[in-house]
C-alpha cells in the first residue's frame, strides 16, 4: 500500500506536470480532446479509486469513488449545483460516470482542490469509503490535493454531452512522460518560463486564500468582540440585580423579624387575656353554682309539700259550697298565675332585647363599656325583680295551701257527691304541675341564655358568655396565628426563592466568567501571530518537526510561528518542478 501511494503521487504530479506544460504551449485553453487532460483524469481516478472499499449488495460488489464525492454536497453547500446536474444527465446511468462527470465539472469551477480538502479534513466521513491504509486517509492526499491548486490557472472547456464516461477505460499512457534528453535540453527555459508563471499563479492563489482566511478571522474577531461587551453589559446588570435582591431580601427579613415579634406579643396578650376571664368565669361559677344548690333545695321541700297535699286533697270530703268557693278562689290563682307568666314572659322578652342590644354594643370600641355595665345593673335590677315575683307566687301558693286546708276540713262531708270533681281537680293540678314544669324549663332556658350572653361579654358574671367570648378570642387567635404562620410560610418560601434565584445567578456568572477567559484565551492567542524568515524556518514550532514533502511551509517564504502541527500542509511552487 505504501508503494501504491508513493507510485500514485509521483505519476499524479507528472500528470500535472506535463498538463501545464502542454496547456502554456496551448494558450491556457483546453477541451475534452487533449490527451494529457484525459491522462490527468485517469490518474485522478486512480487516486480516489484506491483503498476503497467494496460494498456488497444483492446484486453484486460495488466499488465506486462517486460515494465519497457525493460527501462534499453535505460539507460544502457551494458543491451542490455540480451534484444536481451530475444526477440530472440522463447519458450517465453508472456511478463511475456520475464520478468521472463530477470530476470534469469540479476543474471546470476551478475548485477541485477545494472541494477535496474538505473531504480530507474529514476523514472520519471518509472512513466509511476507504480503508485506513488508502492514498486519501494518509499524508499523500494532502500532497495531492497542495499539487492541485496549481491547476486553478487553467481553463478548461469540457462538453458531456454526447460523451460515453460510463464505458472508458481508465488505463495511464506512460509514453506521453518518457522524453529523449535532447528535448529535455532543448526545453529547460521553457520550463524555466513556465515553472515562473505556475509559481506566480500559485502565489496568487494561495494569496486568495489566505486573504479569505484573514477576512474570516477578522468577522469572528468582531463577533467575539461584540459578544464580550455583550457579557460585560449582562454582568453589571447582574451584579446590579443581585444587589438589589439582598436588599429586598434585608428588608424581608426585617419585616420577617417584626412580624414575628408582635404574634409573640399578642400571643402572650391573649393569654394574659385568657387566664384574666378564666379567673372570673370561675368565680361566677361558683356563686352560680350556691345560687343554684338553693333553688334546689326550695323545689324539693315544694314538691315535699305538693305530695303532702296530694294525698290530703283524696281525704277531702266537703261542702259543694265551700268546693265551689276554693275552686273560684283556684280559678283566680290560675288567672293570677297566668297574668304572672305573661308578664315574665314580657320581662324576659325585655331582656333578651337588652342582651341582643347588649351584644351589639358589646362589638364597638371600648367607649361603649360603661354603658354595657349600667345596661348590666339594669339587667341585675329586673333579675331581682323577677326573683321577687317568684318568692311573691310562693306566698301565693302558701295561701293557697291553707285555703285548701280549710277546704279539707269541709270535703269529709261531701266525699260521695264530690268525687268526679276530686279527679277533674287532680287533672287541673297535673296541667298546673305541667305548666310550672314548663315554666321551670323556661326559666332554666332563659338563664342559660343570660349566661350566653354574659359569657359573651368580658366584665359579665355568667358563665355562658364568658366561654363564648373566650372561644372566639381564642379562635381569632387560632386563626391569627394560621395566618401569621401562612405569612412565615410564604416569606420564607419567598426568601428560599430568591436564594434559589442568587444561586443561579452566581452559576451563570461564573459561567459567563469562564467563556470570558476562554474568549480572552482565544483573543491572546489570535493576536499572538508572528512570521519568520524563509531562511529560519526549518522546524514547526509546535511540534519541533522538519519540513519535508508532506509537511511543507508556505510558498510566501514565511512560516507562522503558532501553526498547529495539525494543520493541512501547505505546498510551495517547488510542488510544481
Amino acid at each position: 500500500m505504501m508503494e501504491e501511494r508513493a507510485n500514485l503521487m509521483h505519476m499524479m504530479k507528472l500528470s500535472i506536470k506535463v498538463l501545464l506544460q502542454s496547456a502554456l504551449s496551448l494558450g491556457r485553453s483546453l477541451d475534452a480532446e487533449h490527451a494529457p487532460l484525459q491522462q490527468f483524469f485517469v490518474v485522478m481516478e486512480h487516486c480516489l479509486k484506491h483503498g476503497l472499499k467494496v460494498k456488497k449488495s444483492f446484486i453484486g460488489q460495488n466499488k465506486s469513488f462517486f460515494g465519497p464525492l457525493e460527501l462534499v454536497e453535505k460539507l460544502c453547500p457551494e458543491a451542490s449545483d455540480i451534484a444536481t446536474s451530475v444526477r440530472n444527465l440522463p447519458e450517465l446511468k453508472t456511478a463511475v460516470g456520475r464520478g468521472r462527470a463530477w470530476l470534469y465539472l469540479a476543474l471546470m469551477q476551478k475548485k477541485l482542490a477545494d472541494y477535496l480538502k474538505v473531504l480530507i479534513d474529514n476523514k472520519h466521513l471518509l472512513s466509511e469509503f476507504y480503508e485506513p491504509e488508502a492514498l486519501m486517509m494518509e499524508e499523500e492526499g494532502m500532497v495531492i490535493v497542495g499539487l492541485l491548486v496549481g491547476l486553478n490557472v487553467l481553463d478548461a472547456n469540457l462538453c458531456l454531452k454526447g460523451e460515453d464516461l460510463d464505458s472508458q477505460v481508465g488505463v495511464i499512457d506512460f509514453s506521453l512522460y518518457l522524453k529523449d534528453v535532447q528535448d529535455l535540453d532543448g526545453g529547460k527555459e521553457h520550463e524555466r518560463i513556465t515553472d515562473v508563471l505556475d509559481q506566480k499563479n500559485y502565489v496568487e492563489e494561495l494569496n486568495r486564500h489566505l486573504s479569505c482566511t484573514v477576512g474570516d478571522l477578522q468577522t469572528k474577531i468582531d463577533g467575539l468582540e461584540k459578544t464580550n461587551s455583550k457579557l460585560q453589559e449582562e454582568l453589571s446588570a447582574a451584579t446590579d440585580r443581585i444587589c438589589s435582591l439582598q436588599e429586598e431580601q434585608q428588608q424581608l427579613k426585617e419585616q420577617n423579624e417584626l412580624i414575628r415579634e408582635r404574634s409573640e406579643k399578642s400571643v402572650e396578650i391573649t393569654k394574659q387575656d385568657t387566664k384574666v376571664e378564666l379567673d372570673t368565669y370561675k368565680q361566677t361559677r361558683q356563686g352560680l353554682d350556691e345560687m343554684y344548690s338553693d333553688v334546689w333545695k326550695q323545689l324539693k321541700e315544694e314538691k315535699k309539700v305538693r305530695l303532702e297535699l296530694e294525698k290530703e286533697l283524696e281525704l277531702q270530703i266537703g261542702m259543694k259550697t265551700e268546693m265551689e268557693i276554693a275552686m273560684k278562689l283556684l280559678e283566680k290563682d290560675t288567672h293570677e298565675k297566668q297574668d304572672t307568666l305573661v308578664a315574665l314572659r314580657q320581662q324576659l322578652e325585655e331582656v333578651k332585647a337588652i342582651n341582643l342590644q347588649m351584644f351589639h354594643k358589646a362589638q364597638n370600641a371600648e367607649s361603649s363599656l360603661q354603658q354595657k355595665n349600667e345596661a348590666i345593673t339594669s339587667f341585675e335590677g329586673k333579675t331581682n325583680q323577677v326573683m321577687s315575683s317568684m318568692k311573691q307566687m310562693e306566698e301565693r301558693l302558701q295561701h293557697s295551701e291553707q285555703a285548701r286546708q280549710g277546704a279539707e276540713e269541709r270535703s269529709h262531708k261531701l266525699q260521695q257527691e264530690l268525687g268526679g270533681r276530686i279527679s277533674a281537680l287532680q287533672r287541673q293540678l297535673s296541667q298546673l304541675h305541667e305548666q310550672c314544669s314548663s315554666l321551670e324549663k323556661e326559666l332554666k332556658s332563659e338563664k342559660e341564655h343570660r349566661q350566653a350572653l354574659q359569657r359573651e361579654l368580658q366584665h359579665e358574671r355568667d358563665t355562658s358568655s364568658l366561654l363564648r367570648t373566650e372561644l372566639q378570642q381564642v379562635e381569632g387567635l387560632k386563626k391569627e396565628l394560621r395566618e401569621l404562620q401562612d405569612e412565615k410560610a410564604e416569606l420564607q418560601k419567598i426568601c428560599e426563592e430568591q436564594e434559589q434565584a442568587l444561586q443561579e445567578m452566581g452559576l451563570h456568572l461564573s459561567q459567563s466568567k469562564l467563556k470570558m477567559e476562554d474568549i480572552k484565551e482565544v483573543n491572546q492567542a489570535l493576536k499572538g501571530h508572528a512570521w519568520l524568515k524563509d531562511d529560519e524556518a526549518t522546524h514547526c514550532r509546535q511540534c519541533e518537526k522538519e519540513f519535508s514533502i508532506s509537511r511543507r511551509k508556505p510558498s510566501s517564504g514565511k512560516e507562522e510561528a503558532t501553526a498547529t502541527p495539525d494543520a493541512p500542509p501547505r505546498v510551495s511552487g517547488s510542488a510544481l518542478q
